[in-house]
């Protein structure tokens, strides 16, 4: 079984939670829960994908085999993840979406991407074929992920074999992600064309603070400190706000906002499951301000194609290298976590 390291399978499941929800659900309705009410990727090897699906009946692991066989390559990973959400469709009777429906002549598409099961207003083609701007930022960011080595620590606490101390890791990351993120957005606030990005409900550094005083005590300022790709991400952030770069700023807001409001949900149930946390401890996750989730989601993408329409060919192009660069940024950290945790042993 090829085991793919722990920065492909970070990016992987990043994209398939953040903008595939909805697939995730199908698959695991169609190979093996079709009760199932939540559904996050979790990992990726050579043989299969795997999902954290949760039912009436509680929380199960799902692995299911790659339809073509055995795979070796990090480009082989969408396509056998199209093929699964193909194959799902058909066999729940649920029409594929455009771009991954049967050929003419019998083949599927294998395309350069696949958003959320259930279409979003948002990210119609339009008829004359020029894709929406959301829709060009979701696809830009497979395949862009380099492979690294390091140890699987998010996917440890996807699948629940993380210890309570790796979560509080990951909360102090996010501290100084949001840190400089949240700073950055308030120059998306002061302007109209961009204030519909960062409304309140999104606001996340009050709902942080909550969790480290819970998790670690009223001295958590004191010990915490984030790890070099962390402090590097935050670092650029800061630059682009410096810089009074909106586009820039909302590349790193999406990559991180969406992620969190979705496969962030998963995390939220296993960790509070596992480490018995209530509200406190898990606030970060809690985004009940804004009302629908899907909705709110939409509303956000349709942001994205109104900015795609005001921008350049090549401010466009220089956004899309940005998400890419906070993709790669996010994935850093956790294998910098990795390593931290297998120095501390």
């Amino acid at each position: 079984m090829t085991i793919f390291t722990d920065k492909v399978v970070a990016a992987v499941t990043g994209h398939m939670n953040g903008d595939h929800t909805d697939d995730n659900l199908l698959i695991a309705k169609a190979f093996g829960y079709p009760e199932a009410t939540a559904s996050t990727m979790v990992g990726v090897t050579g043989d299969a994908g795997v999902w954290r699906v949760s039912d009436s009946a509680g929380e199960h692991e799902l692995s299911v085999a790659w339809p073509a066989g055995p795979i070796t390559e990090r480009p082989e990973i969408r396509r056998e993840v199209v093929a699964l959400y193909t194959a799902a469709c058909e066999k729940l009777g649920v029409p594929a979406r455009e771009e991954h429906a049967p050929a003419a002549d019998g083949d599927h598409h294998h395309g350069a991407g696949h958003h959320g099961g259930a279409h979003h207003g948002a990210a119609e083609e339009p008829a004359d074929g020029e894709k929406p701007f959301s829709r060009v930022i979701r696809e830009s960011s497979w395949g862009d992920h380099s492979d690294s080595e390091g140890a699987t620590f998010m996917e440890d606490i996807m699948r629940g074999k993380g210890t309570r101390q790796d979560y509080i890791d990951l909360v102090a990351q996010h501290f100084f992600m949001y840190e400089a993120l949240e700073a950055a957005a308030e120059q998306l606030v002061r302007d109209p064309a961009f204030a519909g990005f960062h409304p309140s409900g999104l606001v996340r550094m009050a709902a942080l603070e909550e969790d480290l005083a819970h998790l670690i005590g009223a001295d958590w300022r004191e010990r915490i400190a984030p790890v070099p790709a962390t402090a590097a991400y935050a670092a650029r952030i800061r630059e682009i706000a410096d810089e009074g770069w909106a586009a820039g700023i909302v590349a790193h807001h999406y990559t991180r906002y969406l992620g969190d409001l979705s496969g962030g949900q998963m995390i939220a149930k296993r960790v509070a499951k596992q480490h018995e946390l209530a509200h406190a401890g898990i606030a970060f996750y809690d985004f009940a301000a804004l009302g629908s989730l899907p909705e709110f989601k939409d509303a956000y993408r349709a942001e994205l194609d109104a900015l795609g329409e005001r921008l350049d060919e090549a401010e466009r192009a220089r956004m899309l290298e940005e998400v890419r660069t906070a993709y790669a940024f996010n994935t850093a950290v956790f294998v910098d976590l990795g390593a931290a945790k297998a120095a501390a042993a």
